[in-house]
């Protein structure tokens, strides 16, 4: 990336383009994998935390074990739909709702 480059960007979305390349180029994918990751672990963090509860405790509940809500939670393994339904609905006794755009 280069810093005259960067200089012309005139939003958020221009700076993503320039550093990780236009929407549908593999960098490009790569980092929006990685960035909802990043959003659904930190939810899953702030949720459990409301609930006040340990990542044990919601493993308990939800049929699974510390270690796995530990990887979530960390970004550090994929989840199924059906899973990530089962820990914030179930689990934690929130509402999922997905869009698509």
């Amino acid at each position: 990336m280069k810093t005259e480059n960067i200089r012309n960007v005139r939003n958020f979305d221009e700076l993503l383009d320039v550093k990780y390349g236009k929407i549908g180029s593999e960098k490009r994918d790569n980092f929006e994998e990685k960035a909802q990751y990043f959003v659904i672990s930190e939810m899953l963090k702030d949720a459990r935390k409301e609930a006040n509860m340990t990542q044990e405790q919601l493993a308990q509940k939800v049929g699974t074990k510390k270690s796995y809500i530990s990887r979530l939670e960390n970004g550090k393994c994929d989840i199924q739909l059906s899973t990530l339904y089962r820990i914030f609905e179930f689990g934690l006794g929130k509402r999922v709702n997905i869009m698509f755009g």
